[in-house]
């Protein structure tokens, strides 16, 4: 309990350490609920993973980093011999989702919308309240489930918790890649690969032309998103190689280049199955049979935007 009564530990963290412990929570009563579905046809490494990557995000905060360490690995195991499966989903009947929509109507727009708003409006008015953005969103999510109960009486928190849990079966292991990829671009950043890449990229780029540099900066901005499968993460690994030495040190105009480079990796977003919130994720959702068809549609957009995005970056900078 120090933690929560630490002066110097600002608000923002504090509650999002609360909200982490609610999440925990959750992903543990996922993993409880598959142990108990007879129907799961691997119940026992479902548990296991779920179980565990609670305990990892609720109590993260206070376990040693060995015993991390050590329970990441044991969580990895059942997802990577495929043991990690959905059992009996109880979703709604079709007949059931429309009826609910000829009563509620557009309304639905308001809980997904409020997410939005609440972290915009946290993150407008942090100097002010202190709270983060990342507070809002976790705020607006509260918020949806209480818009969504005032809209009809049936959805009750014992609802939202089953339907968070069989959003969370359907995914699966996929759940946890934003998180170990946001991870990955700080272990790339603390391992030196912005150097490393910066010592094989001034062999090919001409010394002082800009352009070339912005080429490659752009370029290498998506490879690494969809390396990466985060253009936040590639970003700064890219800027520290390419962007900062060959680009910006030479008199570009940084709010532009940084702007439009964080685009080009989005277009790296479009194009890669690591982006799973994106390209993965809705394939399990909807049951989609061609597992890249998501990503098969969106190559032409990102070819289209990338090429844009080079052009602007060039002519304005």
């Amino acid at each position: 309990m120090s933690f929560f009564f630490d002066p110097e530990v600002t608000m923002s963290n504090k509650l999002m350490e609360v909200i982490y412990i609610f999440i925990g929570f959750m992903v543990i009563y996922t993993a409880v609920k598959n142990l108990r579905d007879k129907e799961n046809p691997n119940r026992y490494g479902t548990f296991t993973f779920w179980f565990v990557l609670g305990i990892l995000i609720g109590l993260g905060k206070w376990l040693p980093s060995v015993i991390s360490g050590i329970l990441v690995l044991v969580m990895c195991v059942p997802a990577i011999f495929h043991k990690v499966k959905k059992g009996r989903t109880n979703a709604p009947l079709k007949s059931e989702t429309e009826a609910a929509f000829a009563a509620i109507g557009m309304k639905i727009f308001v809980p997904a919308l409020s997410i939005g708003v609440f972290a915009v409006g946290a993150a407008l008015t942090t100097n002010v309240l202190g709270f983060s953005a990342l507070n809002g969103v976790a705020i607006g999510v509260f918020a949806a489930a209480i818009f969504l109960m005032l809209f009809d009486k049936k959805n009750t928190p014992a609802v939202l918790l089953n339907d968070s849990e069989r959003m969370l079966s359907t995914v699966g292991p996929l759940s946890m890649l934003p998180m170990l990829l946001a991870c990955l671009g700080a272990v790339f950043t603390a391992a030196g690969v912005g150097d490393v890449v910066a010592s094989l990229v001034e062999h090919i780029i001409p010394a002082g032309n800009v352009n070339a540099g912005i080429i490659v900066y752009a370029f290498g901005m998506m490879l690494f998103t969809m390396i990466m499968g985060n253009a936040f993460a590639a970003i700064t690994v890219m800027t520290v190689g390419i962007g900062g030495p060959f680009v910006l040190a030479h008199g570009a105009n940084p709010v532009v280049i940084g702007m439009l480079a964080l685009t080009c990796g989005f277009c790296g977003t479009l194009c890669t199955p690591m982006a799973a919130n994106f390209n993965t994720v809705p394939v399990a959702l909807l049951d989609m049979k061609k597992q890249f068809g998501v990503i098969k549609n969106q190559i032409p957009i990102a070819v289209i935007m990338i090429t844009v995005q080079i052009i602007m970056m060039i002519l304005m900078k």
